[in-house]
């Protein structure tokens, strides 16, 4: 059974958001010569690699709710923002809407065991992965869905 990481997306309020975040980053890389690789770098490397790259995945919490998810492609070390060393944890460039689920905020990143993580919106859910990620929002903080 795949293990995943979960993480805030900080600054980001919908899951079209974060598309258009990433699809910029990918632009800017790929005009700058650069391959259009996705990646999130992060003080801590996490130590059961082997079980996150077999079929893990980073599911992200906006807005308090964990509301997509991203195929794990691997990890490498990396250089953050304030030049200090880090980890580059790279991901795949599709987005997979899951079932909507409250999560209060933490720092960092944290494993994920499958069974605790949230299933993807299929076509049974269909209305639900039609509707405004607002709306998802508030019904599942609600406990409605």
């Amino acid at each position: 059974m795949a293990l995943h990481l979960i993480k805030l997306c900080v600054g980001v309020d919908s899951i079209e958001e974060l598309a258009d975040w990433q699809a910029a980053r990918a632009a800017e890389l790929k005009q700058a010569g650069e391959a259009p690789r996705l990646w999130h770098t992060t003080f801590q490397t996490p130590k059961r690699e082997a079980e996150l790259l077999d079929g893990g995945s980073m599911y992200w919490v906006i807005r308090g709710t964990v509301q997509v998810r991203q195929l794990l492609a691997g990890f490498e070390p990396g250089t953050k923002s304030d030049g200090s060393k880090g980890c580059r944890i790279l991901l795949h460039p599709v987005l997979v809407p899951v079932r909507p689920v409250p999560r209060r905020a933490f720092q960092g990143w944290r494993y994920l065991d499958a069974a605790d993580a949230p299933a993807d919106l299929g076509r049974g859910d269909r209305g639900l992965a039609d509707m405004p990620a607002k709306l998802r929002r508030e019904l599942a903080e609600l406990g409605l869905i």
